[in-house]
């Protein structure tokens, strides 16, 4: 029934879509353009900025909705912007305001370019053509506070969860947040999800959630993975996230191809 039932193809971007060297590999570019070819809808969803996200599904060559910034920005198959939602700026002064340890790298995603704390230079590998610059900023002089999302990362997840506790506790129902990896924390306007942004898109379609099969690796994965028809979860996603859903298959990992595998057993061979 699953076979059947499957019109639409969503799969995260980084530990999921692309390999441990951040790039789409030639066999999963083959294996979305049959799927195209199928006439599939595809839709890539990611916590990364569209600027940082397009240059890299770009390389699958085939037409599909991206959901960006965990939801915050949808583009059309032929890259219209439409769907666009900010944090609240005076919530994002106020997490600049606080006490938050100086060795934690925080991030600004702005439209269109990111302010940081601290050069990070694990950060930087992320993306291995720079299509959305840096900016390195004291945000303690900072006067502009628009922007899309706010992003923290360290090593020791301990702080991260340490950050999350305390702008909890100033803003119980300010945001929505996430952990995309163990080592960075998002948080996000409250109504911005992937999942809700998926479900815009599914209307523009005439389709629902029944319809698709979805793949991720991070907790900002989850509630899509919870509502798809089907959800999968990666072989290389943390071990908190399976046992949070135990319920729900998993695959092979980012680095074995493991969403172009399943999906070209499940859908492609006869």
């Amino acid at each position: 029934m699953i076979k059947a039932n499957t019109k639409v193809i969503i799969s995260d971007l980084d530990g999921t879509l692309l390999n441990q060297h951040h790039v789409i590999s030639d066999y999963t570019k083959s294996v979305f353009q049959e799927l195209h070819q199928q006439e599939y809808l595809i839709v890539v969803a990611t916590g990364r900025h569209h600027l940082d996200a397009m240059p890299l599904v770009d390389k699958l060559e085939v037409p599909l909705y991206l959901v960006t910034s965990n939801g915050a920005r949808i583009h059309s198959p032929d890259k219209e912007l439409i769907f666009s939602v900010n944090m609240d700026p005076d919530a994002i002064k106020s997490i600049l305001s606080m006490d938050i340890d100086p060795d934690i790298t925080t991030v600004l995603f702005k439209e269109e370019f990111w302010q940081t704390n601290i050069h990070n230079e694990k950060l930087n590998s992320f993306s291995k053509e720079v299509t959305y610059h840096r900016e390195l900023v004291n945000f303690d002089e900072l006067e502009d506070f628009e922007a899309i999302k706010i992003f923290f990362t360290h090593e020791n997840q301990e702080k991260l969860m340490a950050v999350r506790d305390l702008i909890l506790e100033h803003h119980p129902e300010t945001f929505n947040h996430a952990f995309s990896l163990p080592i960075c924390l998002e948080f996000m306007d409250k109504n911005v999800d992937k999942s809700h942004a998926i479900a815009k898109i599914l209307e523009k379609e005439n389709l629902d959630f029944s319809h698709t099969i979805s793949f991720g690796d991070g907790f900002n994965d989850e509630m899509m993975l919870v509502t798809s028809g089907k959800g999968l979860i990666m072989g290389n996603a943390p071990a908190a996230l399976k046992n949070k859903l135990p319920h729900m298959e998993v695959i092979a990992t980012n680095h074995e191809d493991g969403v172009a595998n399943y999906l070209s057993d499940l859908l492609l061979k006869n």
